[in-house]
């Protein structure tokens, strides 16, 4: 393995999901003054990612899959630095490009130019740096005739492919991507797998959770399984793909059979 580029020692992540269900003000009160209750409730805890260790290398693209809830995302917003762990620690080395929620930064009152340069603030690029880059920005997105309408008026395809095309405007060390192909038209789509294909030929290294397993062994070389925040297999694409689809195809057995 080359260089690592990302690296997790003993990674967890806690989220408190509020007090438990039942509870009201007005039942707090009450309990203060019941020694047998008072301290006695906590919150509910969901522990989305329990001791992660692993290394990407420099170039490597690798895959992250499971089912909906494993723990995926929160992974990815870990290592894009939107969230600390709660436990152990996540190192990326190099800039890095999180594909994470196309356009939650952007303010619909604001028009598509003004969009691009708020969102290029975020991403931490200068006004000047956005500006040198803005109509290769507006050529990719293909809203030319749309800079100056507010995003309000945007449909959720041309936001999303407003901000990839931010987001793709520079080579990144590190790739972040959460499903976010799927965005505009079908042209649009084929142009930014293209785009993104040719940050991984150039050497970016990627991380990319998507459910379209097909996708996972065309552009990855490992695959990291998680499944209620632990991984379960980490190794060769292929290998692991097939070992996954088995698992879902299992289940989704005993379900219809009531086993």
């Amino acid at each position: 393995m080359g260089d690592v580029m990302i690296r997790a020692e003993g990674v967890s992540m806690r989220f408190r999901l509020g007090i438990e269900k039942g509870f009201s003000l007005k039942q707090g009160f009450v309990d203060l003054f019941d020694p047998k209750k008072r301290g006695g409730r906590r919150p509910n805890e969901l522990w989305a990612l329990s001791d992660l260790s692993f290394e990407v290398a420099r170039g490597e693209v690798v895959g992250l899959i499971g089912a909906n809830g494993a723990g995926k995302s929160t992974l990815l917003k870990i290592v894009a630095g939107v969230m600390k762990p709660t436990r152990g620690r996540l190192l990326a080395y190099g800039r890095i490009c999180p594909m994470i929620e196309l356009g939650a930064g952007f303010d619909e009152a604001l028009t598509a130019r003004e969009n691009i340069f708020l969102n290029g603030a975020v991403m931490g690029y200068s006004k000047a740096f956005i500006r040198s880059r803005l109509d290769e920005i507006v050529a990719f997105s293909e809203l030319g005739d749309f800079l100056e309408v507010p995003l309000r008026s945007f449909s959720s395809g041309m936001t999303a492919r407003l901000a990839f095309s931010v987001a793709t405007v520079v080579e990144p060390e590190i790739l972040i991507v959460d499903e976010i192909l799927a965005v505009g038209d079908l042209a649009f789509q084929r142009r930014s797998e293209e785009r993104m294909l040719s940050m991984i030929r150039g050497g970016t290294t990627v991380l990319y959770v998507s459910h379209a397993v097909d996708s996972i062994r065309k552009l990855c070389g490992r695959v990291l399984w998680l499944d209620h925040g632990r991984i379960l297999e980490i190794g060769e694409a292929e290998s692991v793909c097939s070992h996954y689809e088995n698992a879902v195809a299992e289940t989704d057995g005993k379900e219809h059979t009531g086993i």
